[in-house]
């Protein structure tokens, strides 16, 4: 019965606002879900109804034919909603309760779940450890972007906000705790950064705008944030980052500029495997690039982090090992700096109770930083359109109209 409408994959290049069927407490068949997922019965979960739900960067390796999605896949990994209903087995969460939804699907009782290691939860994905709403390979749960969805084990995975009236009014800065917000956090904690620290930030898409603002969350002293997208570095410099055109040549140059040396105590990579080169070589893409220039350009014993995407299979690869995620890294560098890495999905139930904190205490406005921008549900494939071409926003999808700020 379809008594839900949501944001469909149907193609490389294009996405679709489709009827569905309203969520159920079982994990029904259809694009993309693991055939040993079929059926799985969810006692504990909950149905929501979605209030936003932003569109991702990972949602657009997706759309770009970047990765073997299916069509029909149903998109979207960042919520924040309402509950509508409960399961059985929910004992905590209530009919509604204004929750956010970390990406990362967890079982709350595996061995990874209880070491706080939530994005690799061994029991949600038959194929391999880590799940996500709507995404490619992730065990088939359904997408947030949409006006329904159901959210398993309820109790572990939901944030609860304490006030509902002031989560409505703080909801654009909320709904980036499902994972950008995060993310980058993650991604700037996992570089070190600290109080007093240089940080270098590849990638100035929100993601990278994040970790900027997480940085500066920590203490930094300096964030310089790369791209070579000049709306997007104005959108850094706009809550007071330092940026670097890397169109323009090697970053290790403007570097030394604004710091007097070439290198920096920490460095970010929020771009991923769909990174470009530097310099003449910025129309070309270089997959490799990115992580090899943050190796140069880190101090020695410093830390990179890297909550860019990398996969294990890109059909567009620019070579056959590109294909199956194998780069041509320079980790000869890596080892003699003594440098530290961490990848992966960013456990997002590590953090962000304590950013909710920090957003509802007013000591951060991520939603400016990433200049977020309320679209409707409808209007959804207008805005994976405007991102892919660049655009310096944080489209946040508003299905029922609730955040009174469409445009």
């Amino acid at each position: 019965m379809a008594d839900n409408r949501g944001v469909t994959y149907q193609g490389p290049g294009t996405v679709e606002v489709r009827d569905l069927d309203y969520p159920g407490l079982v994990l029904r068949d259809g694009p993309g879900v693991h055939p040993d997922n079929v059926g799985r019965e969810c006692p504990h979960g909950a149905i929501l109804k979605v209030l936003t739900t932003n569109i991702c960067g990972s949602d657009q390796h997706m759309v770009r034919g970047r990765t073997t999605a299916p069509h029909g896949l149903v998109l979207g990994h960042e919520i924040l909603g309402e509950v509508v209903e409960t399961g059985p087995g929910v004992e905590f969460i209530k009919v509604g309760d204004v929750c956010s939804v970390p990406f990362n699907i967890a079982c709350g009782r595996c061995r990874n779940c209880k070491e706080g290691k939530t994005g690799i939860c061994l029991n949600v994905n038959p194929d391999r450890p880590g799940s996500a709403y709507g995404y490619v390979d992730m065990g088939g749960w359904l997408g947030g972007q949409s006006e329904f969805v159901m959210v398993p084990y309820a109790d572990w995975n939901l944030l609860r906000f304490p006030d509902r009236d002031q989560a409505m009014e703080k909801i654009l800065d909320l709904t980036m705790l499902s994972d950008i917000f995060p993310t980058g956090y993650h991604g700037a904690v996992s570089a070190g950064v600290t109080t007093g620290s240089t940080v270098y930030v590849a990638g100035a898409g929100p993601v990278g705008l994040a970790a900027a603002a997480s940085a500066q969350l920590l203490g930094a002293a300096v964030v310089i944030v790369a791209d070579l997208n000049e709306e997007r570095l104005a959108q850094a410099r706009s809550f007071g980052c330092e940026t670097v055109d890397v169109s323009k040549g090697d970053p290790k140059d403007q570097i030394e500029q604004i710091l007097g040396v070439p290198e920096v105590d920490a460095g970010v990579d929020a771009v991923g495997f769909e990174a470009r080169g530097h310099g003449a070589g910025a129309a070309t893409e270089a997959p490799a690039t990115v992580l090899n220039s943050l190796m140069e350009l880190t101090a020695a014993g410093g830390a990179i982090g890297i909550p860019g995407l990398y996969v294990t299979g890109d059909p567009g690869g620019v070579d056959d090992a590109a294909k199956r995620g194998a780069l041509s890294l320079s980790l000869g560098t890596g080892w003699a700096k003594s440098l530290s890495f961490v990848t992966g999905q960013c456990p997002v139930m590590r953090y962000n109770r304590q950013l909710m904190q920090a957003i509802l205490h007013d000591r951060v406005q991520i939603a400016k930083a990433v200049n977020a921008t309320v679209i409707s549900l409808d209007d959804a494939p207008r805005g994976y359109a405007e991102f892919d071409s660049g655009a310096s926003r944080k489209y946040v999808i508003d299905p029922h109209g609730v955040t009174g700020k469409a445009a």
